[in-house]
């Protein structure tokens, strides 16, 4: 999914999350000299399908997200010249939990990349399109003064018109017998900028989006994506002022064996997220 507001993340996929992350296979050969096989169990049918669903979320993040939140005087370049591994450093970066989101973040370059992490988690994940859930999240995770613009624009996004297109009833939720699916892994942070009480930072992530059920016309499929996030120091902890999405970067597909709807529904259920620490 994707709240792109940022000129260099934004997309012409209008008020939609509408990035199409999701490649089709094709007979042609790729970086490797091989051509992409489909994966099994998926008809071409459906994988257009789920590139459609791709796109609305992208379109619904990048309507939500469409007023430029970019701190002045932020800047692209990298805080240090070397990449910065996500690896433990010895500094405790969260000490504690607001609801289900960390808190507590430290006021150093650890604190900012773990805050990034755990908002990236749970600003594209399946509670965002549930009303209730949503504005909690949204009270939690952003900047006091930016919590009812936010609130606005997300409820705008995630109407009842979006959510049926989706295949969700009004409260984000999918038909019986089924599971709607969006969960984010992040993959590493990248501090983009750390200035006083403000930070940039992107996050590389890699997610799961789609219905799973026996029959469901948009099956789970996989994304990868990198959200940029602006963060601010206040009320003793880094909250978000504006985030934005891109594509990629995306290695080339595996030829994993596809799963089946039940398998993935009871996977969902059963396997837990990660708080995320530098």
């Amino acid at each position: 999914m994707s709240l792109s507001d940022d000129g260099g993340y934004g997309d012409n996929r209008g008020p939609e999350t509408g990035q199409t992350r999701t490649r089709l296979p094709d007979s042609g050969g790729d970086g490797y000299g091989s051509g992409r096989r489909p994966r099994a169990g998926v008809s071409s049918r459906n994988l257009v399908t789920a590139v459609g669903i791709v796109v609305l979320l992208i379109a619904a993040i990048a309507f939500a997200n469409r007023t430029d939140t970019t701190p002045s005087g932020s800047s692209d370049s990298p805080a240090s010249p070397h990449t910065q591994p996500t690896t433990p450093t010895g500094t405790k970066p969260v000490t504690g939990k607001n609801g289900t989101i960390a808190s507590g973040f430290a006021k150093s370059e650890q604190g900012a990349q773990s805050a990034a992490a755990n908002y990236a988690v749970a600003l594209v994940s399946a509670d965002i399109l549930k009303p209730d859930v949503r504005h909690s999240i949204v009270r939690r995770a952003f900047a006091p003064d930016k919590v009812d613009e936010m609130q606005t624009k997300l409820d705008a996004a995630y109407s009842p018109d979006f959510l049926k297109r989706l295949g969700l009833d009004a409260n984000g939720n999918a038909a019986q017998g089924m599971t709607y699916v969006s969960r984010t892994v992040p993959v590493g942070t990248k501090l983009v900028q750390l200035k006083g009480d403000t930070a940039n930072l992107e996050v590389w992530c890699t997610g799961l989006f789609g219905t799973a059920g026996t029959k469901s016309t948009t099956p789970v499929t996989t994304d990868w994506f990198t959200m940029r996030l602006q963060l601010k120091w206040a009320a003793g902890d880094w909250k978000v002022e504006g985030f934005s999405q891109k594509d990629g970067p995306a290695p080339v597909n595996g030829d994993n064996k596809t799963s089946g709807a039940d398998e993935i529904a009871k996977a969902v259920e059963q396997y837990g997220g990660f708080t995320y620490a530098r």
